[in-house]
Formats: structure tokens, sequence, C-alpha cells
């Protein structure tokens, strides 16, 4: 989390105007970015005058159940929806993430010790933060009943949640936890170490939470301040309590070879992995973000997130993380921040923040504005409207707001708009989590304090520390559990159906662990109406032994074209034939199958891989930046043979508009020469040239001396 900015909006008369078009580039850079510095200076000039205010205020709020309920009143919610109380101080205190398990209880990870390694406060819990779940026993819609699961120093203001059946993992860094009651009396009785040696401790910027996947994978990310991961060498097992003990530990290396870590080689900033459950077969999914601070994964496997900017800079941003992309925080190739001159530079500060006129980032889903975005789901009930479901859940801390962001396939990416579920006047609110439970319906933890992020807090003293937890549901509804049976295929199927991770995941692993056993229930499901519910059955039956290409073929035949994605991903995710499927849809009528190929494509040596990604390219129509970076991911590395491929097809006929993006975004020794030729063209506009001239930037070797001797010679 990241302190709010909101700078006053300001007016810019006509005479202003009339003299920037005057000026010079150059000049209109230099001034801007004094106006940058000017603004960075009052901005932070306001955090110091504000937090001292938040500290006197904190003597004045509200405290208790009573105060939690009166609350209520400052609440604005979507229209058909009621928001209750489910549980407040002394209960809970600053909530700092939040699952909902399979029982329908909250856990919470608290954030009482938040910035006690460095701030004057101190250490406000010597036993160590907690994480405690909350339990409505009678009903009422309300908790009460409290139990510790554990608490320790280990896990002062853990970032990350994520309860899997009877372990549950915890992100804190410098280490993720795998913490498990071994013996189901609530309490965990055994300590793992995940993952370790991470950056970010006690930073907001660090590891944040796992989620589970559909395709019985675990997903997470970690913001750009933890910059490594590694792993122990042996066993994972600690003691319970404690510091963490010296342990050998060894740099995390992901499938495809590469260190999982932010020094440029190729990764920078936060990052996005996958891996399995037990931490192995680790992948880096994106990276190059600031501090994304939590993935979800819909059914179909696409995953979604939110990215906080350097603060002020009206930037927050929603992503649709297209695989293996990189999402531009920083220069690719110098690591330089968004600042930094460069050619063809962003008009806008929100667009140049993320270097959105580079070759190779990936554009930006939907830009928020001013904030401090948080925990973020996936919602995929029907409980909620119909104009919530299926769609990304997010609370943003800083404006106080719980919203969703209604996508639309757009070309081979997306569009979004935002839709508010909840909001507040109490300048105290700040969501910092949402969860689906069970019933549909969705919980928000609110962290609760005057402030958020900025390495402070107004709430400094543990007896009046608040915290609140939230239930979101149609008026009048009443919270329920539906009955789980795992002890047979048909149960697991309904449960597989659930909008509760928990779950899903308890379903998942039963289903998979019966093989062929569950292949007639989960039948039926695949053979359904509800797309999303297909995808899960499907990713269920190609991982049966000796049936995954049967349910490949026929995923990638069906008519409905999320399937067909998902079936190409479970492809190369479970490393079959890879090539077969994508000749299968290479002509494919969905612009977002066709992008899905070319991904497919990435690092595949086979000799039909250049040929069909020079279909693929052939197809791009010069408009559609989503189409040109999963071309551009799917040629890594292989640019030589996969240029050549196309080239040799268009043969003349490169220098279209459709043409020109691909040489722009490619990274071939022919490049240079042929970027070249581009900028000496008489047709090419001088407004356009930059671009071009940016392309250069990521390329090295002699091939680009010589073309920039060509163009300097030409002029």
């Amino acid at each position: 989390m990241t302190p709010e900015r909101r700078p006053p909006a300001r007016r810019k008369p006509p005479i202003r105007t009339r003299l920037l078009n005057a000026m010079s580039p150059n000049r209109i850079q230099l001034i801007m970015h004094i106006r940058l510095l000017f603004q960075s200076a009052l901005w932070l000039g306001a955090a110091c005058v504000g937090f001292p205010l938040a500290r006197g205020l904190a003597a004045d709020h509200a405290y208790g159940p009573d105060a939690a309920r009166q609350a209520l009143k400052s609440f604005t919610v979507a229209p058909g929806l009621a928001v209750t109380l489910f549980a407040s101080e002394p209960m809970v205190r600053n909530p700092t993430d939040m699952d909902i398990d399979e029982r329908g209880r909250v856990w919470i990870t608290e954030g009482v010790n938040y910035r006690s390694s460095f701030q004057k406060w101190g250490i406000l819990q010597p036993a160590g933060d907690r994480i405690i779940v909350l339990e409505d026993t009678r009903g009422t819609g309300a908790a009460d009943k409290e139990t510790v699961f554990y608490q320790d120093p280990s896990i002062n203001a853990a970032l990350g949640i994520c309860v899997l059946g009877n372990k549950v993992i915890v992100s804190r860094s410098p280490d993720v936890f795998v913490l498990t009651d071994t013996d189901g009396d609530g309490k965990a009785d055994k300590r793992e170490l995940l993952f370790a040696g991470i950056r970010g401790v006690d930073h907001d910027h660090g590891v944040h939470a796992f989620v589970f996947g559909p395709d019985g994978k675990l997903y997470f990310n970690y913001g750009n301040e933890s910059r490594q991961l590694e792993v122990p060498v042996g066993s994972r097992e600690i003691p319970l309590h404690g510091p963490v003990p010296e342990v050998a530990l060894k740099p995390a290396v992901d499938l495809d070879g590469n260190v999982a870590n932010a020094s440029g080689h190729p990764y920078r900033m936060g990052m996005v992995f996958r891996c399995n459950p037990d931490g192995s077969s680790l992948e880096t999914l994106a990276w190059n973000f600031r501090n994304e601070y939590e993935i979800c994964v819909d059914s179909f496997g696409t995953l979604w997130q939110s990215d906080n900017d350097d603060d002020g800079n009206r930037g927050v941003r929603i992503n649709y993380v297209m695989p293996f992309g990189n999402y531009g925080y920083v220069d690719e190739m110098t690591g330089a921040g968004w600042t930094a001159k460069r050619s063809n530079m962003e008009i806008d500060i929100p667009h140049r923040h993320w270097h959105q006129n580079d070759p190779g980032v990936i554009p930006n889903l939907l830009f928020t504005g001013a904030g401090a975005p948080t925990g973020m789901i996936l919602y995929e009930g029907d409980l909620l409207p119909p104009v919530f479901r299926n769609q990304m859940i997010h609370c943003d801390a800083g404006p106080r707001v719980v919203r969703a962001y209604p996508v639309t396939p757009d070309g081979a990416g997306y569009q979004a708009r935002i839709v508010d579920i909840l909001s507040s006047t109490d300048t105290w609110f700040r969501p910092c989590d949402v969860c689906a439970a069970p019933d549909g319906s969705i919980y928000v933890a609110d962290w609760n304090d005057a402030g958020v992020g900025g390495h402070y807090m107004a709430d400094q003293k543990l007896e009046t520390m608040t915290g609140r937890i939230y239930r979101i549901a149609p008026q009048g509804n009443q919270p329920s559990v539906p009955r789980l049976n795992l002890n047979s295929a048909a149960g697991c199927v309904a449960a597989l159906q659930s909008p509760n991770l928990a779950t899903r995941y308890l379903a998942w692993t039963t289903l998979h662990a019966m093989g062929d056993r569950a292949e007639k229930s989960l039948l039926k499901l695949w053979h359904g109406q509800n797309p999303r519910m297909r995808a899960r059955a499907l990713q269920l039956l190609a991982r049966i032994p000796g049936q995954e290409q049967v349910y490949i073929d026929a995923a990638l035949a069906d008519a409905d074209p999320d399937i067909r994605i998902t079936g190409l991903r479970i492809a190369v995710e479970e490393k079959r034939h890879v090539i077969p499927a994508v000749q299968a849809l290479v002509k494919d009528p969905s612009p977002q199958v066709r992008r899905e190929s070319a991904i497919a494509l990435r690092h595949n040596s086979s000799p039909e891989a250049p040929h069909l990604w020079a279909e693929l390219a052939a197809q791009h129509d010069g408009k559609d930046r989503w189409y040109l970076e999963a071309l551009g991911i799917g040629a890594d590395k292989q640019w030589e043979a996969f240029l050549d491929a196309w080239l040799a097809d268009v043969g003349g006929n490169w220098n279209t508009p459709a043409g020109r993006d691909i040489i722009w975004r490619s990274r071939s020794k022919k490049t240079p020469e042929l970027l070249v030729k581009i900028i000496t063209d008489k047709n090419t506009p001088p407004t356009a040239r930059p671009r071009y001239f940016r392309s250069l930037d990521f390329i090295t070797g002699p091939e680009k001396d010589a073309a920039l001797v060509q163009l300097l010679t030409s002029q």
C-alpha cells in the first residue's frame, strides 16, 4: 500500500496552450520535468503535513463495535446490494490480507506491528502479529468466535494468506511460509519455508498473496522491492516459532533456465510467478511492474492484476497479464526510470510512466488515476448482480473504494470500464482485500486508518487500534455455507463450481487424484452451457492419464474461443504437441485465439514454428498492439528465423502499416537496416520517425552500427 495522492486539478488557459505550441519539443520536455519535480515536492510536503494531523485524529477516532456499526451509515453500495458488519476491533486489528475457507470462516493476517522495524512507535505486540480465524457460529451474519491460528514476529504485517485445506501459505518478506494444522485443532503445528531470501522486508512492495489456479498451480507476485526468490537447500521444515534459522539457500531458477531475480537478465522490478503447490516448476510469467499487489486468475487461465504508480502521478493501472510480457515500469534495456529522456517519449505522464511507446511493452488495460491499489479477486459467482459476475473486483485503499472492471474483448486484448461496488465518506475506511465466500457473497477487509501505506499509520496504540470486516450481498440475503461432499466424484464436481477458491482447491485435488474415476462426472460439467464451468472441467479431463490429447483436441475444435484458448494453454503447460495445436488455430477467426497461438510458439524450436509465426504475423492489421506484442513474445530468441520466414512470405510488400509495426517490434539482425529504410522513406511522416528511432535502442550489434552509419550518410 502506498499513500493516496490527489493534487488539485489545474486549468490550462488558451494562452498557455499557445505558448506551449510555440516552444520546441526539448524545451517542453524540460518544463514538464521541472513541473513534475515541483509537484512531487508539493505532494511530499502535503504528506509530511498530513500524517502529523492523522496522529491527532487517532485520539478522536471512534473505537469499538458500536462505532463500527455507526460507520456503516457512511457507505454507498451498488444498487441491489447491502453491506453489513461481520467483525471489528477488538476482535480484529489492522487486517493486511484475508482469505475465506470452505467452511465460510474468514482468515486474517494482522499488521499491528506494521513498520515496527524502523518507526518510533516500535513493537506494539511483542509476541508478534497474528493469523486469526473469524467464525459466525450462530448464523447471525456477524463473527462471534475468534481463533488464533498462529502468532509470531516472523509474520509481522504479512501481506498475503492463502488457505488450502489444512495448509496455509503466508507471505511475509523475506520468507513465504507454509503453516500446517496437522491434528485439526485449528492451530498451526508445522512451519516450512516455501521461498526465502526475498528483499523488501517490512515493506509494502514485498511478496504478496498466493492464489490457487484452475490448472492446479499456485500463482503469486511480488513488488519491485522484493528483487529475488531463493529456495531452501534440503529440508524445508523449520521450528514452529522464533526467528527463522540460518538455512542453506540457493537462487530459484525458473523453467526457462533463468534465475528468478530482477537483475535485468532478463527480468526487472516486480514479477508474477506460477509454480506447483510444493514450489517446484517455477515459471516467471510477467515482469517490470512497480507494486502489483495481488494476482487473480479466471477459469480460462487468464491473469489480471493492478499496479501502483510512483505516488502522485495518477497512473495506477489495471492489467491483463499477457504471459511472458514486459510491463514497462523501467527501461527494458538499461533499467532507467520512466522520467529518463528517450526518443518518442510519451506526452502524458501516466503513459510515460509505463513506457507505453516502447516496443516490447504490453499495453495497459485501464488507468484508474491516483490511489493505493490493494487486494483483488476474479469473481465467478452468481449471487452478485450480473455486472459484477466473471469480473475483477478490486480494493483501492487510497480513494476508499471497492470496484469492478467489467471487460469486453477488444481485438487480441480487452477494454474495461469502472463500476463501483462500495465507497465511503469515512476517511478511515481503507479497503485492503476482498474475497468470495462459498455462498457467493464477498467480504472486504478494512485496514481502517487515517492514512494508508507510506510507512506510517495513525493507529499507534494497541488498545485503540481498529480494523473491520464487511460482508456484501444482495439486500436481505442471509449467509450460508453450501454442503460440501468430497466423498464422491459428483460431490467434488459440485464443489468445483464454487465461487470460493478454498473450496475449489479441495475439489480439484480430490478429482485429480481420482483420475479416470472422475471422468463421467466431469463430462456432465464439460457438456454444460456455462463456459467457465466447462473450462474447469477441461482442466481436469485433459490431465487424466491417457486421455490428455483427446480432451485437448476437443477443446481446440470447440465453438467457444475461450475454450479453444484454454485447450491451447493446457497443451503448452503440459508440454503436449504444441505445433499441431497451433496448426489447428493459425487461421482462427478470433484474434484472441491467434494471440494465444503466437505466444504458444515462444521458444519452440520445431522447423514448422517460423512458418506458423509468419502466418500469424500476416494477419496483423497494423492497429492491434495486443496482437503485435503477442507476436513479439512468440518470436523471443528466434527473431532471425521467424522474421526471415515472414519476409519470405511478404516479399517486397513488407512496407505497409502492419509490416512497419512488425519491423518496429522485431529484434532481428535485419531489423536496423529495415528501420533505416522506414526512417528515410519519404512517405514516412516526420512525426512518426521518433518511433522508429526508439526501436533502434532495443537492438545491439554491428548491424545496428552499420545502419546508423547508413542513416547518417543518407541525410
